[in-house]
């Protein structure tokens, strides 16, 4: 594992928020995972090492089917690697934990319940359904565009908006870190782009720390601090990218342009696809 780049621009505002009690610590100590499919054993990760600092946003990028989303299940606690440890804050991880909280790919929202009460459940569950509980539910419904969709039910949003509502289930629990699978990929492109700065705008004030699986190489980059660079199953680190930039960061940024280039070259040159 090489850290090939680290940018340093001058910048009155800080690049990432100063680390908080908020967010945990997470360190993946040579975690290695496979899967028995009916006898036979498919290793998935190889020997994966990374810290991730507490109020740190780091990205995975890799191939589709390369594990990055098993890391994350280990990570949250749902599933126990074959080798190796993960730990929060020093402590192996074992199960969920609310401190830990997970959006997946697609949304798994109660078709019974409506929006503001899949974002609310988390409260309700833990007693702080109050009236300071049920403003923070208004405010994240408003931060993620949802307001005027409160009272409808799931089946009457679009894929999008559905995602939007399990984003906001999560954040309304401030969560010490941030799971995240692909969160963004169903919205439009538009959409997309306001929710990456939401997402943004919400870390740097909450100081929670992030990880998050993207396929967007445009989109880890203008995100994270640090961008993990994953290679074909069974997966390991290709490459680890610190990014020190201030945020927001704009697209056409030089230094972005000359990174998003280099990543697609490694992962090119992993599948056989680049040169």
């Amino acid at each position: 594992m090489t850290d090939i780049t680290t940018l340093n621009r001058a910048t009155s505002r800080a690049a990432s928020p100063a680390p908080d009690k908020n967010g945990l610590q997470v360190r993946l100590d040579d975690v290695s995972h496979q899967f028995n499919l009916g006898g036979t054993i498919l290793p998935v990760l190889s020997h994966i090492s990374f810290q991730v600092s507490p109020g740190e946003f780091i990205t995975l990028l890799g191939p589709s089917g390369c594990g990055k989303s098993t890391l994350l299940r280990l990570v949250a606690g749902l599933e126990n690697p074959t080798a190796g440890r993960v730990l929060a804050n020093g402590v192996p991880i074992r199960q969920p934990d609310p401190s830990r909280v997970v959006v997946f790919q697609d949304p798994t929202l109660f078709p019974w319940r409506t929006v503001w009460q899949n974002v609310a459940l988390g409260l309700q569950a833990q007693g702080q359904l109050n009236q300071q509980g049920r403003l923070r539910v208004d405010n994240v419904l408003e931060r993620v565009g949802l307001t005027q969709f409160a009272g409808a039910y799931p089946r009457q949003l679009s894929g999008g908006m559905a995602q939007r509502a399990a984003l906001a289930r999560a954040l309304v629990n401030d969560p010490r870190l941030l799971i995240l699978d692909e969160p963004l990929g169903k919205l439009d492109s538009l959409t997309r782009i306001r929710m990456q700065g939401e997402l943004v705008g919400l870390w740097q004030e909450k100081h929670y720390s992030v990880l998050m699986v993207t396929h967007d190489v445009e989109e880890a980059l203008l995100m994270a601090n640090r961008v993990l660079v994953f290679g074909p199953r069974p997966t390991r680190i290709l490459e680890t990218i610190n990014i020190d930039l201030p945020y927001p960061r704009r697209r056409d940024l030089p230094q972005l342009v000359a990174l998003r280039t280099r990543i697609l070259h490694i992962l090119g040159a992993e599948t056989g696809s680049g040169g």
